[in-house]
């Protein structure tokens, strides 16, 4: 079932909530000493002055030592809790982090099919980790109203001292500055939300070219590449420094709180002695500045609204579960239309029908990448359309034509299939793949790195790495779309001999895309597939 960043946030919150008490005391501990501190220092410095030019008597009996211990008290307080309440915020952060992105994740996965499509790898990263990083600083800025609160208390404890109308001022002070960064939060709203989009659409440039990096040598088209990575540079650019004038203002008004809270506090507190109008000027000065995390937080709030709104498209497209039926181990399949079509457990089945027919449409249909369409396929008599995706793709272990590969190992690769799998499982998937014999010459054999994408491989090496991953799956049925690809006679030969054999023992069936002779030849059925509706839903002619 759907849900919204808001309740994951929520229930985040709640999971990590001893963290952030405990960063909350911190902050709060922080702005607190911050106050007295400062409050105390100017109090400490005009009061020994006084005493110092009072003569030699009154200099003498002036305690300097339990003043500037209380000093040295409260900068190591500060210190340490500062530490501290970073830690904590940051802890739980992450810990929220943790869980957040695998949710995101697995909403990009299981998201229909237009809607994954649509998200191209540079604007997934963008979205997990660009605007995730934005509500990373939201938990870590938690905090905030704590410290203000707590600043406010110190702040008042300290110019009473002065005078109830010091203590006033600082008050109205405080207030002012955090409405009038409120109405002022609402024209910073539009700059930073341009940031977070600009942002996101330089990394997606960036990844696409990237991605193409062999071709764009191939055919010199770096410059074109840098002048479009350019382009958004400095889109990006721009939206900053748009953001950037208007958080100027931010710190502007900061500034004329401080000095107009410090000035009132001085004069307001005149009567009570130099000493103590030095210790309530600079405790209201303090006070404000103790603001400064809630501004923070104001100044991005447009970037935290955008990412939030980019990561709640992701997750409002997360479909909900479907039907209940459940396929048995070894289903029997059946199409509908045009022509009935069955198809028993371990039988084999070739598709066969020019380049753009549908035959690839028809089997990612099959797992749920593609929307069936009601009353065409069926599964032991139950519809595709009623049965759960993690049920329907449990029938399937499936190449497509375009296989990724993980950045990683070529036993983690095999491992997204099988699991369970043991070394005895893998080096026999690798051999029906024929490529056991090239594992084997590589330093590390199963635990060997293959770089982005299979880049140490060869193309069919990679492809038949990706064969071995179908083989891995405990499936009752392979989908596999061209097989033998970019493979040369002899090793395509051996591939269909080898592939013959695995199903005569395995007993799975197959439903195979193909338009070589030799593999097709493993098929005692055919289905061809008409390119009447392409695009639509590819019809079966048996």
């Amino acid at each position: 079932m759907s849900q919204t960043l808001e309740t994951l946030i929520a229930a985040e919150r709640r999971a990590q909530r001893p963290l952030l008490r405990r960063a909350a005391l911190y902050a709060a501990l922080v702005a607190a000493a911050s106050v007295v501190l400062l409050g105390l220092s100017g109090w400490f410095i005009t009061a020994a002055a006084f005493a110092g030019a009072a003569g030699v008597v009154a200099a003498q009996a002036f305690n300097y030592m339990l003043p500037s211990a209380g000093i040295r008290l409260l900068a190591i307080v500060r210190t340490g809790a500062r530490y501290g309440e970073r830690l904590a915020a940051h802890e739980a952060a992450f810990g929220a982090l943790a869980r957040i992105r695998p949710t995101l994740f697995r909403a990009i996965a299981a998201a229909p099919i237009g809607t994954a499509l649509a998200l191209t790898t540079g604007e997934a990263a963008a979205r997990m980790i660009g605007d995730v990083d934005a509500i990373e600083t939201r938990f870590v800025r938690l905090s905030a109203p704590w410290s203000v609160a707590a600043a406010l208390v110190a702040g008042l404890c300290l110019t009473v001292l002065g005078g109830a109308l010091a203590a006033l001022s600082t008050v109205a002070c405080l207030a002012a500055l955090l409405l009038a960064a409120r109405a002022l939060s609402h024209r910073l709203e539009a700059p930073g939300r341009a940031v977070q989009i600009a942002a996101g659409a330089l990394r997606d440039e960036f990844a696409q070219a990237s991605e193409a990096a062999p071709e764009l040598r191939c055919f010199a088209l770096e410059s074109w590449a840098a002048d479009r990575i350019d382009a958004r540079s400095r889109t990006l650019a721009a939206a900053q420094r748009a953001q950037a004038n208007v958080a100027g203002w931010f710190e502007l008004i900061q500034a004329l709180s401080i000095a107009f809270a410090a000035s009132s506090a001085a004069l307001l507190s005149a009567a009570s002695g130099a000493d103590i109008a030095a210790l309530a000027a600079l405790a209201a000065a303090m006070t404000l500045d103790g603001a400064a995390p809630l501004l923070r937080g104001q100044i991005d709030r447009g970037k935290m609204r955008e990412a939030e709104a980019r990561l709640d498209m992701l997750l409002a497209h997360s479909p909900s579960e479907q039907g209940s039926a459940k396929p048995s181990d070894a289903p029997l399949l059946a199409f509908h239309q045009p022509a009935p079509c069955r198809i028993a457990p371990g039988e084999r089945l070739a598709l066969s029908g020019p380049s753009g027919a549908g035959k690839t449409m028809l089997v990612e249909t099959l797992i749920g990448l593609r929307p069936a369409v009601s009353g065409t396929i069926t599964l032991d008599g139950a519809d595709v359309t009623a049965i759960p995706l993690p049920a329907l793709r449990h029938c399937f272990a499936w190449l497509p034509q375009d296989a990724m590969l993980l950045s990683g190992t070529i036993r983690e690769n095999l491992l997204l299939a099988g699991g369970e799998a043991d070394d005895a499982a893998l080096w026999d998937a690798l051999h029906d793949a024929v490529l056991d014999d090239r594992v084997r010459a590589l330093d590390r054999g199963l635990d060997s790195w293959i770089g982005e994408n299979g880049a140490r491989l060869s193309g069919g090496e990679r492809r038949r790495l990706a064969l071995a991953r179908a083989y891995c799956a405990p499936a009752p049925w392979l989908l596999l779309d061209e097989p033998s690809e970019g493979l040369d006679t002899a090793t395509e030969a051996l591939l269909a001999d080898r592939l013959n054999s695995r199903l005569d023992r395995s007993g799975q069936g197959l439903i195979l895309v193909t338009h070589r002779p030799r593999l097709r030849a493993l098929c005692p059925r055919t289905l061809a597939i008409s390119p009447d509706r392409v695009g639509t839903r590819p019809p079966l002619v048996a």
